[in-house]
């Protein structure tokens, strides 16, 4: 059986290659195709008359950002996907299974694992399982290997839970706009305050249990250990880092005139990104755009929609695009492997 998954592995790596190039091409066309005529234009001419019209169109909305604002907004998109590598890590340390995993090699299983996942969504399937092919060569059994993805997942929603809180302490206002978009946001700044204070409450509860070393949880064989405080120290800059890296994407792309602060910045990019991923929308295509035009009234629709371009282009499309050589170079190394070890006796 273990020969047949051998061999198994490798195919659904390259069924998510091709499922992933699909999906960039409709993404791509998706973001040229604004209007009616484009899009007859995109549904009759050939794929490389589409190819050119897409870079065209593309082009032409991000051709107003000036030069420094990308060079500025490739930085924050190095920062983000460094601390995404440190939320890995983290969770190895936490597993005490770091020794003989380089930082190289956490760097590319991880960058692998947000590219794809950010695009595709389900991202417990498509990450974890990039991570399970990883991290099992490395050692690691499918149980370790669950409790680090759902580490990495809670490192993630500590930071966003520990940044939303700052932000509604000190931009209670950000809801305001965002009542005509659900009646669930149409509450006061006083009540956006309380909300804000009762996130960092939960952060310092969390923080407390670590200090006051809560006992492991036991079910069956399976043990779940409460992170200790270094590790816990650790997700308070990995988060945070990665958070404001990725918003600080949008920040820099948005033009100097009307642009309403990186709080602002930070706060949309976290309320429109969480619901892009608790909707499990690929990209969070539209939830972000209603977003950040709701919260940012003063800001001219087109230049929203370009930094927002700018932001998928970097943190999303080149990483997805520089992740597939790599999963197809692992697997072909993986199957190679494989085919010269001898079958078991």
């Amino acid at each position: 059986m273990k020969r047949y998954l051998d061999y198994l592995w490798p195919i659904i790596g390259l069924v998510a290659v091709v499922w992933s190039v699909d999906l960039l091409w409709e993404k791509l066309k998706a973001e040229a195709g604004t209007d009616a005529a484009i899009e007859a234009l995109l549904a009759q001419g050939s794929l490389w008359d589409n190819l050119r019209i897409v870079a065209s169109r593309i082009g032409q909305k991000i051709a107003v950002i000036p030069g420094d604002a990308f060079f500025h907004a490739g930085l924050a998109t190095l920062v983000a996907y460094a601390a995404l590598a440190w939320y890995d890590r983290i969770a190895l340390l936490h597993l005490g299974k770091e020794k003989g995993i380089s930082w190289i090699y956490i760097s590319v299983c991880s960058f692998v694992t947000y590219a794809l996942s950010h695009n595709i969504g389900a991202s417990v399937f498509s990450g974890g399982m990039v991570r399970y092919r990883a991290y099992t060569a490395k050692g690691l059994n499918a149980g370790e290997v669950a409790v680090l993805v759902a580490l990495c997942s809670f490192t993630f929603a500590f930071g966003t839970i520990l940044l939303m809180g700052l932000v509604l302490l000190y931009e209670p206002e950000i809801l305001r706009p965002l009542g005509r978009l659900s009646s669930w946001f149409a509450i006061g700044d006083g009540t956006a305050r309380l909300i804000g204070a009762g996130m960092l409450a939960f952060v310092a509860l969390y923080t407390i249990g670590s200090w006051l070393g809560f006992r492991a949880v036991r079910i069956g064989k399976f043990e779940l250990v409460y992170p200790r405080l270094r590790i816990v120290a650790r997700q308070y800059l990995a988060a945070p880092i990665e958070l404001a890296g990725a918003a600080g994407i949008i920040y820099f792309a948005l033009p100097e005139q009307g642009n309403p602060g990186f709080m602002i910045v930070l706060g949309a990019f976290l309320l429109s990104f969480s619901a892009g991923l608790l909707s499990q929308v690929p990209g969070g295509v539209g939830v972000m755009e209603a977003v950040f035009l709701a919260v940012m009234p003063g800001m001219p629709a087109p230049a929203v929609f370009a930094a927002l371009l700018v932001w998928r282009m970097f943190y999303l499309i080149i990483p997805l695009v520089l992740s597939l050589p790599v999963v197809l170079a692992f697997e072909r190394s993986q199957l190679t492997r494989n085919s010269r070890t001898p079958p078991p006796p």
